[in-house]
């Protein structure tokens, strides 16, 4: 399977080339010279230039040469692939650590969806550095929160506090506070369209509200 680039911080590479005194020939040189990849300067040029980008083992070897993390040098990791590059693991390493093996690992992340178990979850985690909101988003979990958020808004929201926790590395009362607030805040919103009493307008505070659901929770609940 083809990997798409990562999302390459081309300032930050040219900043960090110059300011260790290097040109794009020295990068290339170490590049070939310490990783035997054959990169030429003009490909080095490319990259800080934004018209081409470094594979993930590009990228890793630029880090090298460069002196930095390759966290330095990806410009906002989202995906488990990206927060695995940015904290300089192998696909190995990562599996090691979570306790599943490298195939399965590899295949949830050329997927985009995690399946890990609870403690797999939490060790995962751990070994990224993700908090509660980046390892939703990187285990490609945010549409099922919002759809949960949606149903907890609208309805009765105590029904949905058991299957959110198991979801969210949150606390229940956190999860509970959260969605009580939610449930309160759509239905002010639905309630106040209506004394309007602007036909045209009925609902959409409320749809507003219901699509911006996620940020709406991560401010609920602090982060």
């Amino acid at each position: 399977m083809h990997q798409p680039s990562p999302p390459f911080n081309a300032p930050a590479a040219r900043r960090l080339r110059e300011g260790l005194g290097m040109t794009h020939g020295h990068v290339a040189y170490g590049l070939r010279a310490q990783y035997g990849m054959f990169v030429t300067p003009d490909t080095v040029a490319a990259w800080e230039r934004g018209r081409l980008a470094p594979t993930e083992q590009e990228l890793t070897a630029l880090a090298g040469v460069l002196w930095c993390s390759p966290a330095d040098l990806i410009a906002a990791a989202t995906t488990l692939r990206e927060h695995r590059m940015a904290r300089g693991l192998s696909v190995e390493e990562l599996a090691r650590r979570v306790g599943i093996t490298a195939q399965a690992y590899r295949r949830m992340e050329d997927e985009g969806r995690w399946r890990g178990t609870e403690r797999q979850t939490a060790a995962l985690a751990e070994s990224l550095g993700l908090d509660p909101r980046a390892l939703i988003t990187a285990t490609g979990g945010d549409e099922r929160l919002a759809a949960l958020l949606r149903d907890a808004a609208t309805t009765r929201w105590q029904a949905y506090v058991k299957p959110a926790v198991k979801m969210l590395p949150l606390s229940k009362a956190v999860v509970e506070s959260a969605l009580q607030r939610l449930h309160a805040e759509y239905h002010a919103r639905m309630a106040a369209t209506s004394s309007w009493g602007a036909s045209g307008a009925t609902g959409d505070a409320g749809r507003a509200y219901l699509e911006e659901i996620n940020e709406h929770f991560w401010a609920a609940v602090g982060g």
